[in-house]
């Protein structure tokens, strides 16, 4: 086996292509799938965090009598009275983690931001946790705080030590700043986004329990594995000795990369009391950990008469934490997308009293390319050049940073199919050019890249007596469709229908798996299983190459095939046999395979991998009031093999309707004389509503790559976001004539 199916033998009528429902969709809305918080136990205990009302200073009391009067509660930990923990840095870390000392919770009297847990309630109701909670008293010593970024930009730092598989910038390329005071047109614009915090539906909840020396936990994750890793490290167990369930994730957009804090609280209070304990976080608790940083980004673009680059700079500014240096790659995209000979860019953090940032859908893409492509536009405005053909005429087929082609760059092809879609060549270059009575009518667009990764990955798969297959992971799915994506791998590989193959994921007792995020799952775990169900398929022709009288004695494994439940010679496809009377021939309750699947290191070094899209938008901007309305959006993506239309299309919307909440609702606003968010619930942190989001047309661009990976594939849970805040931009500007270069445009910004 090469790892490399024979694509003749795709030919399962549920493989990839077919536009699938997902299969996990009756029990998700029927009620039936079970989320962390749906798991109980008998005699099981609630946990309710106490949150810290100061940015930074120090614990010196705590009043506990009220809460503990409290019928019903069990317990009270704090800082000064909880069990011991590990004092090692190391033993906290997880897998995605960035350089420094992570957070431990109740750790010592120290208060690094407001919201930090400081107590922990444990009852035998929620409800009576959570009125005990309310009663517990924190006497604190307050210290100056540090929470708003645009006051500490002379403190900012290039940090020294890189986060694991975050590039840092690129070395420089030509002479930037020469080039553009050279140029014959130039531009310098400053762009602010805001801090963005997840809100998914679900909020962040785990039970754990200690059953015969080994801690079981359900909890919200997307990597159950990584979870099982954090929590064998924290408390000195083998990786075998805990088990993390997570079947179902309620979204969660990168919230759920890193164990949050209720995970080690509610292990920690299972073990000291030796019962179940579910700890839940409440929603204005949901902001008292990772987000996406607010960024100060300054852009400069220098270009010759004819709108050709000549010189690129970018730099960033953004927040981390006074405990760890939390990094993405914000100004990494220009050498990507773009041919220019002089580029520099710079990334710089400042340390401020708030929790580490943390990855939130197309980390540092999404920030960056919002400043990128906002000055690309005003670029094109600036010289009179079109922003389609601005983007054409200096597109690159290198990546120029790294040196290296491309497995595949389709973006010429999205931006031309995405154009005509849309209309764009009817398009006012001229802005306030169109107008709907009292409403200007604007057009704009970007373009969007992200990495197209594959990491190392393990599955199982079983073939049973009754012929249904079992395939199994330690993946997990957010709503991203990888059930479904499981599925139809199988399915293309053994020949059977979907009904009669189930998808195991989120359990840490599966063979290994990555975090689900960076829009690597399918690419990994897609060929994973493909690989497992390959090696069970040689298994299969194994039995019938041994059965008396066989027609398949003295076949070779490229002379069959697998379809319709059935092991057929291929010049005989009458010749067959159902995979249920193999297994009985077996003498066998049930035929498995495991299999790994893994990323080639030699092509890693030849070739750039990446996705790419175009974003189309149009807006109508009312004239006296300065609303905004988002009226289209067209977006055009090159991302090699598309597995599912139906779930690729809904990835695709999903990142759309992040990049228009990023444009134009969200906000976390905090009160830097307390150090405190102020909005920290879903009635004032906007999010977009149905009545924000219209129609959106999403476009796969035919992009064969099989270089990219064993698939093809290219994953499709960032690239929908990228651009789409720039492209909002964009058409504002071309509807008004001014240009908004801090997020999000709101109606005081346009009036």
């Amino acid at each position: 086996m090469d790892g490399m199916f024979d694509p003749s033998r795709r030919n399962s009528g549920d493989g990839p292509g077919r536009a699938l429902p997902r299969v996990d969709g009756l029990a998700k809305v029927t009620g039936s799938a079970p989320y962390a918080g749906d798991f109980a136990l008998p005699d099981m205990l609630y946990g309710v965090v106490v949150s810290s009302r100061i940015a930074r200073g120090r614990i010196t009391g705590y009043d506990l009598d009220a809460a503990l009067a409290v019928p019903g509660v069990e317990r009270i930990y704090t800082c000064l009275d909880r069990p011991r923990m590990p004092a090692s840095a190391h033993r906290w870390r997880d897998m995605v983690g960035p350089p420094g000392r992570p957070f431990r919770p109740l750790y010592d009297t120290r208060i690094l931001y407001a919201g930090q847990p400081v107590a922990l309630v444990i009852a035998r109701e929620f409800e009576i946790a959570r009125d005990a909670a309310a009663r517990v008293g924190v006497r604190y010593e307050a210290e100056a705080h540090a929470t708003k970024l645009e006051r500490y930009l002379d403190q900012a730092y290039v940090p020294p030590k890189k986060r694991e598989g975050i590039p840092p910038p690129a070395e420089p390329r030509g002479d930037a700043e020469r080039a553009f005071a050279e140029a014959d047109c130039r531009i310098v614009g400053e762009y602010v986004s805001p801090a963005e915090y997840h809100n998914p539906i679900e909020l962040f909840g785990s039970l754990a329990w200690w059953e015969g020396g080994q801690l079981k936990v359900y909890d919200k994750t997307q990597g159950a594995a990584a979870t099982a890793q954090y929590l064998a490290s924290v408390f000195g167990l083998g990786v075998d000795e805990v088990q993390v369930t997570s079947p179902f994730v309620g979204g969660a957009f990168g919230s759920a990369l890193r164990p949050q804090y209720q995970l080690f609280l509610a292990a920690m209070a299972a073990r000291d009391l030796d019962a179940p304990v579910r700890v839940q976080l409440t929603r204005p608790q949901m902001f008292s950990f990772g987000y996406r940083p607010r960024t100060r980004q300054r852009v400069g673009i220098g270009t010759d008469a004819s709108g050709s680059l000549r010189a690129i700079t970018h730099d960033a500014i953004a927040g981390t934490s006074v405990f760890e240096d939390y990094q993405e790659a914000v100004v990494n995209w220009a050498g990507k997308l773009y041919a220019c000979d002089n580029v520099r860019t710079g990334y710089e953090l400042v340390k401020l009293n708030l929790y580490s940032p943390q990855d939130t859908r197309a980390p540092g893409a999404a920030l960056g390319l919002y400043a990128l492509e906002a000055a690309i536009d005003e670029m094109a405005h600036a010289s009179g050049v079109d922003p389609v053909a601005f983007r054409l005429a200096n597109d690159s087929d290198r990546d120029r940073d790294m040196d290296l082609p491309y497995t595949s760059k389709a973006l010429r092809s999205a931006l031309e199919q995405g154009a005509a879609a849309f209309g764009w060549n009817e398009r006012s270059p001229t802005p306030r050019g169109t107008r709907d009575g009292h409403t200007l009518i604007g057009h704009g667009m970007a373009s969007g890249v992200w990495d197209a990764m594959q990491m190392q990955a393990s599955a199982v798969a079983t073939l049973r007596a009754d012929g249904r297959l079992e395939v199994g992971s330690a993946t997990a799915d957010m709503g991203t469709g990888m059930y479904t994506v499981m599925v139809q791998v199988a399915a293309d590989t053994l020949g059977l229908p979907a009904a009669r193959i189930t998808a195991r994921l989120g359990d840490s007792s599966l063979p290994m798996a990555p975090l689900a995020g960076g829009s690597w799952s399918a690419a990994s775990v897609g060929a994973a299983v493909e690989n497992a169900t390959l090696a069970l398929a040689t298994k299969l022709h194994a039995i019938a190459a041994r059965l008396p009288d066989s027609a398949f004695v003295g076949s070779r494994f490229d002379q069959v095939a697998f379809e319709d439940g059935e092991l057929r010679l291929r010049a005989a496809p009458e010749r067959a046999i159902r995979l249920e009377a193999l297994l009985a021939a077996s003498g066998d309750d049930a035929i498995t395979a495991t299999a790994k699947a893994a990323p080639d290191p030699a092509s890693q070094k030849r070739w750039a991998r990446n996705t790419h899209g175009a974003q189309f938008v149009e807006v109508g901007v009312d004239e006296e009031l300065g609303v905004v309305q988002v009226r289209r959006v067209v977006a055009a993506i090159a991302a090699g093999r598309i597995i599912n239309p139906l779930t690729a299309r809904s990835q695709i919307i999903g990142g759309v309707v992040m990049g228009i909440g990023m444009a134009l609702h969200e906000e976390a606003m905090l009160d830097d004389r307390l150090g405190r968010m102020v909005n920290r619930n879903l009635g004032e942190y906007h999010v977009p509503a149905h009545a924000d989001i219209p129609p959106i047309e999403v476009i796969f661009v035919d992009e064969p790559d099989p270089e990219v990976n064993q698939l093809g594939v290219k994953g499709l849970g960032e690239i929908g976001i990228v651009g789409t805040a720039a492209a909002v931009a964009n058409a504002i500007f071309n509807a008004t004539g001014r240009r908004v270069r801090e997020l999000p445009i709101t109606l005081d910004k346009l009036i």
